[in-house]
């Protein structure tokens, strides 16, 4: 999975990672932020925080259309400037009043504006580096890395902002309401590590900017792309936008993790957890999971003795930690609604060499999916998921009696929550990676920077469409009925993308 990937991927990629921990550190609390500071309601909480979501994802189509005018460097820097004033207003403690309202919003337009700029533009920059043909074969798998590192910075960001608002609250005696401030100033500096990194080694993908700064290599001249006649370029323009329609309803569903995912977290799954199960709650543990796996897999795949003994040094090393922090437990932990985020972004980096391998090896045999058809499972597995939340939700109060603490019922395990993010895991890395990496591939050269934006506009609109089951949250509807409606609506998703395979699958293979 690692070897002869190009080196800029590994520069783009960090860059990336900083950024994307800056901002779901700041995600993972947004919507409690919301309630606990400005006393919104349910379905407005969930509005704001849907059309933030939306706005972060349309606007790349802004971005896409100046990068294909101003340049992909220049959109990739200017947007990550727009994004720390962004974050830095937002880190003001204000209070909750009219003008604290407007700030907030203020940020929040900033934010999506510099994500835009920078968000989509870098991919295509990843895409490029895979034009080349010594790298063609490894754009999947180039894009699952590329996945992963921004899931590493994701990893981190619950734990990052609920011990931040801790440490503010018991040292420096603030406010439960203002310490959620500590939280969003922690995607400032998470921006400063990210354009340094950006910069510093510029180098190693400085070959893929080479027709903005008229600086062509013989080699990049030679490896210009042909241009596509008007039926092609139709064909392959039309093909992107049936996938972009099932795109929108999967990030409607996926993105509840933020949202009726988090609420539930908090109303209805117990508060405390003891043994076995409170040792997934420390991301040091997930992290020494992580290890493991990934040693297994260099064991497994090491030629030479040298580099078995690390790997196997690496397990013994993971194991003996996970050893010594399970003797010393003691008692139960306290668990908090923004922590079940952590376990989305820990399954991508623990299961992506597994995702990669497995299609290696069926790529071997001849049976590997192609990636219409990976993302058309994606939706399948998806559904899977909620279907499971609607069996664990059987027999649950509803939202609003179980939302308030005289009336409220049963709280469920920790353990529902934790294997349907394993789920939904498992179908986002069917559908993400593999999506944007065949974005990259099909887009007619002209319009690559458009159609990766078109990518983003079309989760921009499953964004927007994730204050539906808030909504229907605060309108107090059953839980299995919200659950239902995500796991039909992913079903006939699914139906849709393999209705249409053959004409997906012929662009694919061009």
């Amino acid at each position: 999975m690692f070897e002869n990937q190009p080196k800029g991927l590994w520069a783009l990629a960090l860059a990336n990672t900083g950024e994307r921990f800056g901002y779901y550190t700041m995600l993972a609390v947004f919507l409690l932020y919301l309630q606990a500071n400005f006393g919104f309601e349910t379905g407005m909480a969930s509005t704001i925080y849907s059309t933030f979501l939306m706005m972060v994802y349309f606007l790349p189509i802004i971005g896409g259309i100046a990068a294909d005018k101003f340049g992909f460097g220049r959109m990739v820097t200017t947007g990550i400037f727009v994004m720390f004033i962004g974050y830095l207003v937002l880190s003001l403690p204000l209070g909750k009043e009219t003008v604290a309202i407007a700030a907030m919003g203020l940020s929040l337009i900033l934010i999506a504006l510099g994500t835009g700029l920078f968000k989509g533009n870098l991919q295509v920059m990843v895409g490029r580096l895979y034009d080349a043909p010594q790298y063609a074969d490894k754009r999947d798998s180039g894009f699952s890395l590329f996945y992963m590192a921004i899931n590493i910075g994701a990893m981190f960001a619950p734990t990052a902002a609920i011990k931040i608002m801790d440490w503010a609250q018991a040292n420096l005696g603030v406010s439960p309401e203002d310490s959620y401030h500590f939280a969003f100033a922690v995607a400032c500096v998470s921006l400063i590590l990210s354009i340094a990194i950006y910069y510093i080694f510029s180098s190693t993908y400085k070959h893929v900017l080479a027709g903005e700064t008229q600086q062509k290599s013989s080699d990049s001249a030679k490896a210009e792309v042909q241009e596509l006649s008007k039926a092609e370029t139709k064909e392959r323009i039309v093909c992107l936008c049936l996938v972009f329609a099932v795109v929108i309803f999967f990030w409607m569903a996926f993105h509840q993790n933020g949202n009726t995912l988090t609420l539930f977290a908090r109303d209805y799954t117990q508060k405390t957890s003891e043994g076995l199960q409170s040792m997934a709650f420390d991301v040091t543990n997930l992290v020494a999971c992580i290890f493991v796996v990934y040693g297994s897999f260099g064991l497994a795949q090491s030629k030479t003795g040298k580099g078995k003994g690390i790997s196997l040094g690496i397990i013994v090393a993971a194991i003996a930690f996970l050893f010594y922090k399970y003797n010393a437990l003691e008692g139960a932990v306290d668990v908090k609604a923004p922590i079940f985020q952590q376990f989305n972004p820990c399954y991508v980096v623990a299961l992506t060499p597994v995702s990669v391998a497995l299609f290696s090896w069926l790529n071997k045999i001849g049976k590997e999916p192609t990636s219409p058809e990976k993302i058309g499972l994606g939706m399948i597995v998806a559904a899977l998921g909620f279907i499971w939340m609607a069996v664990g939700s059987m027999g649950l109060e509803l939202p609003l009696t179980q939302g308030d603490a005289a009336t409220e019922g049963t709280r469920v395990s920790a353990n529902l929550l934790i294997s349907t993010y394993l789920i939904l895991t498992f179908a986002e890395l069917l559908l993400s990676p593999i999506g944007i990496s065949f974005v990259t591939k099909v887009a007619p050269p002209k319009y690559a920077g458009l159609m990766m934006g078109l990518w983003f506009g079309a989760t921009a609109l499953g964004n927007q469409l994730v204050m539906i089951p808030g909504i229907m949250w605060g309108a107090n509807f059953s839980l299995v009925t919200i659950w239902g409606v995500l796991a039909g609506i992913c079903l006939v998703s699914a139906l849709f993308i393999f209705s249409i395979i053959k004409k997906l699958n012929n662009v694919s293979r061009v």
